[in-house]
């Protein structure tokens, strides 16, 4: 996948969540509206796009608000007075949290801003065909069966058996056949 398709994906998004691209573009980049595909080449070609993926007007409609978000909360070292009266040093571990935030956009502008390569940040909130796990087409699996049924040997495959369902009982149970001894 380009970086000028990846664009137009995340846009795309953002557009179905309220995100008025071309109203952004006109006002924020100064360039006069002449196409959509003009708009992203200008983005891609001239590394504009940064402008884009950092203003708030597009990550609040990106990331929507309320919705769930999961980040990391750092190691912590702090001193704590304890109940005798002396000094305890607390560390605690990384652990990961879930929140759901009215203002989740601002956490996630400023780990993209952390990240090396904001475009791979921001791709890991996209859902994109490319990344869903597919079957490989039947046409492909019958051939290559087929091929390797006629290169190699066939192989005897043992069948799993199913098991047959236990009986359900009849009589009582011999617990309850013996005498009871108070």
């Amino acid at each position: 996948m380009t970086r000028l398709d990846l664009l137009k994906i995340i846009v795309g998004q953002a557009r179905t969540n309220g995100f008025e691209f071309r109203r952004w573009y006109t006002t924020r980049l100064g360039v006069p509206w002449i196409s959509a595909d003009a708009a992203f080449t200008l983005l891609d070609t001239q590394r504009r796009y940064y402008a884009l993926l950092f203003s708030h007007e597009f990550a609040s409609t990106f990331w929507k608000a309320g919705a769930d978000i999961t980040f990391q909360v750092p190691a912590q070292t702090f001193e704590r007075v304890t109940p005798g009266g002396g000094t305890a040093t607390v560390t605690r571990k990384p652990f990961t949290r879930r929140s759901g935030r009215r203002d989740a956009w601002r956490y996630h502008l400023r780990e993209m801003a952390l990240a090396e390569e904001p475009l791979r940040y921001i791709r890991k909130y996209l859902a994109v065909e490319e990344d869903l796990d597919q079957d490989p087409p039947l046409e492909a699996t019958v051939e290559a069966t087929e091929n390797a049924h006629t290169l190699t040997k066939p192989a005897t495959k043992k069948v799993p058996t199913r098991r047959q369902p236990k009986p359900l009982p009849t009589g009582l149970p011999d617990f309850l056949k013996r005498p009871y001894k108070p």
